[in-house]
């Protein structure tokens, strides 16, 4: 059954990268729960709380995907229980200009997910960006 719950977990994180990266807001927000909480490169320092909070923080990100930034998955991991997993990933992301500038800066990626009815949602999201300082 792991192995199912991961490969169904995998399909829903790729599925959530092609809509980031299109602009996608209903499928970006497809399978996050209700209460999800998410911290974010950008402020609130606090992180962002419940899907209302969640679609509301997408529009500005679209908005800077327009200058030809690419938001694509290199490596991802999955380990998923009975009705939790988590899973880990490093993505390119960047517009054309900090690609050329830095090739091999990653997003870090990390994804909270619980079973509800069957289904597997995320719960928790976590991108970040290493202290280059």
């Amino acid at each position: 059954m792991a192995d199912d719950d991961a490969t169904q977990i995998r399909t829903l994180i790729e599925r959530w990268a092609v809509a980031v990266h299109e602009g996608d807001l209903d499928t970006v927000l497809a399978d996050h729960a209700d209460d999800i909480v998410m911290f974010d490169v950008p402020p609130p320092e606090d992180g962002v709380r419940g899907i209302d909070a969640y679609r509301k923080s997408w529009p500005p990100f679209f908005e800077w995907q327009r200058q030809g930034a690419a938001f694509e998955i290199l490596s991802l991991d999955v380990t998923a229980g009975g009705d939790v997993a988590f899973a880990h990933a490093l993505l390119r992301c960047g517009t054309p200009k900090e690609l050329e500038e830095d090739p091999a800066n990653r997003l870090r990626l990390t994804v909270g997910l619980r079973k509800d009815n069957g289904r597997w949602t995320v719960t928790h999201e976590h991108h970040s960006f290493p202290d280059k300082t």
